[in-house]
Order: structure tokens, then C-alpha cells, then sequence
């Protein structure tokens, strides 16, 4: 119960004023203040180089940035030698609980505290691999335990990304991820959360927001298939459901993201205004057009397929890189029409920490340099709902910056490299001295 006291108007402004500046004294003497030093720094919203470049880091805040920063005395300043200073990376699209292996039997034979282990550990790769910020598509059965190792993340108690988390997917009775490969009489787990119409889509949102999600994720297309050049997969929400979901997450605040690889699924989730489409292998040109409209993400997710197309059973034959030459070509449709990308890799089923190998990709399918690194930390700030607070090196932006060899804009490939990470003005990975 709230008591309310009354002062003497002089009074009370008088210790409120007191109190004030005694906590920003305090504060202020006892803020790390750091200079970061290198040769070059990426301008990612005009895709330019500053060279030299600087940025000044006052407690958690970027508080200057450019070809030459105040030095304050007694700050610590680091000098990062011939590299690139940038802001953090962001993964759209990863799985904290999933580790290279028999994905399907992750589920069946490894139990959720021993996969969060395991996520502790995937999510530290990814902050030093220069990820600090990602968004986690579905913890693959392990419910809201990816909720427990976000808050560990924020709290200091583990290294890793700021985080973004769904919990497990949302998926149909007999659908993606429902343990379809599995004997049905032994009643294996599905990996995903069921909802089979509107009403238990909202009923299962409400729970996993309860549980801790900050967003939700539904697989919105099923098994895919690609003959003769022609790319099918049945979807698994009608755009009316669809729609229901996406209204009650707007109504907390919160945004829906789908698994979703062709038509007409895509078009569905476009029409009730998803706030990404995950992988998107095939988009018509009415999807293409509405995605343009609302400014909803594609998010390719070529590493995995990459990945999966080098590992493949044999028995499987050249799947993996025929579906990859053809969502390239599909990319450059997308790139085209003017689709809004982000940048997701589907880490996980492939080591963590290595996901840069998704902007070579898109790069090598496409892009120019600057305009996969604008997708990656502008847009993908945007989709993680964290736009003036990341994804860029501007005064009063979180302390989120790494350095890399090299110039990004001329090499992409330099971001699989990273030297020197920092989040939220704490130094995760230093450049060992001589270096």
C-alpha cells in the first residue's frame, strides 16, 4: 500500500535536487569511460568508411563518434591497429538449442537442462564471433527455458547476445516439426507448440508470452518440394488465422515471425502483416509487392542450406544445391521488387559463432557489401524492435561494437574475422597485445 507524505514544497524540491546530483556524482565518478582507436569506422546508414576512426564509450553508451573523438583525461583508450570499427552484428534467425547432429533426435535424447547448457555455450560462440544481438526462432522443444538463458544474458550471470525469444514454434497437429519422421505409437514430442485454428493460436500465444516469449514464431508452410524448377509446400494457417495472431500480439506489443518458404503461405502471412518471413524461398510478385508496401523482412537463411547441401546423406543427391541456385535466383527477384531483407543464418544446425558465412552468401547471390551490412544492423535492428538503441555507431546507441580486419565494404568476408567485440560498453573479446 502507497503512503503519501507531505513537504514543505522548498523542502522537498530542495532533497529531491540533492539526491539527484548526488547519484549522478556518484555515477559519473565512478563510468568507465573508454576511446576506441582504428584506422577505419563503418557509417552503415550511408554505407561509407570514416578514416581514421574513433568512438568515445562512456559506461554502457556511445557518447562521440568520428575521424577524431574527445579523449577525457583518464579515459582508457585502445588502439584496434589497422582494422574497421562497426557496430555489433545481428542474427535474425538462430537457434540457441540446437547443435550440429541428428537434429530430430536432439529433442528425444538430450533433456531441456542439458540443452540449456548447451545454449549457454552457443550463445557465447555467437558473442564472440561479433553477434550481439539476435533474435532466437524456437528453442526446437525446450519451451520457455531460452527465456531463463536470455535473462542470465541480461543479468550478467552468462555471456552472450541481447536477446530476442520465442520459445518454441507454433505449428499444426501433423506439421512441421510434429515428429513426422517417427514411429505415430510412440507418441514422440513435436518440437513446436500446437495451435490447429484461431482460437488456440491466441490461447497458445497468451501462455507463451506468460512464459516469458518476446515475440512468437509460427511455421506457416510444411515440407517443401522442388521438381523441374517449380517450388511447392502446403501451408499450414489460412490468412484469417494468421491474422488473428498477428492482432493479439499487437495488442502486447509484440510481433509475429513465420517459418514460411513458398506460396500461397507467403502470401497469407504478407496479407495479415507478419512482421518477417523466414527463408522465403519463393515469393509471387503480389507477395513481393505487399511485403514492399508494409515493410515486412525477408530473411534468407543460406548458410543453413549451404550447410545442410555439404552434409547431406548421399541418398538425398544434389537437393542442397539445387535448392540453393534456386532461391538465389529467387533472391535476385526479391532484390529487385524491392523486398526489405534482414539478415538471418539459422545457426544451430551448423556452429554457432560462424554465421557470418549468411552475408558472404548474400553477397556472393546478390547484394552489394554495404547493402547486406545496412539489412544486417539497421534492419535487423528494426525487426528486434531495437532501433534507437542498436545497430549503428551513434552517440546515445548502446556500446555495441566490434572490429574487424580490412574494409567490409570492399571484403565482406573480413566480418567472419572479428578481433574485438564489445556489448553494452563491456569488452567480451580484446586484441591480444601484438596483434
Amino acid at each position: 500500500m502507497f503512503r503519501r507524505f507531505t513537504f514543505p514544497l522548498a523542502l522537498s524540491v530542495g532533497v529531491f535536487a540533492s539526491a539527484i546530483a548526488s547519484a549522478q556524482h556518484s555515477s559519473n565518478s565512478t563510468e568507465k569511460v573508454t576511446v576506441l582507436h582504428a584506422a577505419r569506422l563503418l557509417d552503415v546508414e550511408h554505407g561509407a568508411i570514416v578514416a581514421p576512426g574513433e568512438v568515445l564509450v562512456r559506461g554502457n553508451k556511445i557518447a562521440e563518434v568520428g575521424s577524431s573523438v574527445t579523449h577525457p583525461a583518464g579515459a582508457e583508450v585502445i588502439d584496434l591497429g589497422d582494422r574497421t570499427l562497426m557496430p555489433g552484428l545481428i542474427d535474425a534467425h538462430v537457434h540457441l538449442f540446437l547443435h550440429p547432429g541428428a537434429e530430430d533426435l536432439q529433442t528425444v535424447k538430450e533433456s531441456v537442462p542439458w540443452r540449456t547448457i548447451l545454449a549457454e555455450q552457443a550463445a557465447k560462440a555467437d558473442l564472440m564471433g561479433g553477434y550481439t544481438a539476435e533474435r532466437d526462432m524456437g528453442t526446437e522443444g525446450a519451451g520457455s527455458a531460452s527465456s531463463a538463458v536470455r535473462d542470465a544474458i541480461d543479468q550478467g550471470i552468462i555471456p552472450g547476445p541481447r536477446m530476442r525469444m520465442s520459445g518454441n514454434a507454433i505449428s499444426i497437429l501433423g506439421g512441421h516439426e510434429d515428429a513426422i519422421d517417427f514411429n505415430p505409437a510412440e507418441h514422440i514430442s513435436s518440437n513446436a507448440d500446437y495451435a490447429n485454428n484461431a482460437t488456440e493460436l491466441v490461447e497458445t500465444i497468451r501462455r507463451q508470452l506468460k512464459e516469458g516469449a518476446d515475440f512468437t514464431k509460427i511455421y506457416e508452410t510444411g515440407k517443401d518440394h522442388l521438381k523441374d524448377g517449380k517450388f511447392t509446400t502446403p501451408y499450414q494457417y489460412t490468412e484469417e488465422e494468421l491474422a488473428v495472431a498477428v492482432k493479439e500480439t499487437a495488442r502486447v506489443g509484440t510481433r509475429v515471425g513465420v517459418h514460411c518458404t513458398g506460396e500461397p503461405g507467403a502470401l497469407y502471412a504478407a496479407k495479415a502483416g507478419v512482421a518477417s518471413i523466414d527463408h522465403a524461398d519463393y515469393l509471387s510478385d503480389e507477395t513481393m509487392r505487399i511485403m514492399k508496401e508494409k515493410q515486412i523482412y525477408a530473411v534468407p537463411t543460406f548458410a543453413i542450406v549451404e550447410y545442410f547441401g555439404k552434409h547431406a546423406d548421399p541418398s538425398v543427391g544434389d537437393w542442397g544445391d539445387d535448392s540453393q541456385r534456386f532461391h538465389a535466383a529467387q533472391f535476385k527477384r526479391q532484390l529487385a521488387a524491392g523486398v526489405p531483407f534482414a539478415v538471418g543464418s539459422d545457426v544451430g544446425p551448423f556452429p554457432h559463432g560462424t554465421q557470418a558465412r549468411e552475408l558472404e552468401l548474400m553477397v556472393q547471390f546478390g547484394m552489394t557489401p554495404a547493402q547486406a551490412l545496412y539489412a544486417d544492423m539497421i534492419n535487423g535492428a528494426k525487426l528486434l524492435d531495437w532501433s534507437d538503441e542498436i545497430g549503428q555507431l551513434k552517440p546515445g546507441f548502446d556500446a555495441d561494437v566490434i572490429a574487424v580486419p580490412g574494409d567490409p565494404l570492399k571484403d565482406i568476408s573480413v566480418t567472419s574475422k572479428v578481433a574485438f567485440v564489445m556489448k553494452n560498453g563491456v569488452i567480451y573479446r580484446a586484441v591480444n597485445s601484438g596483434q
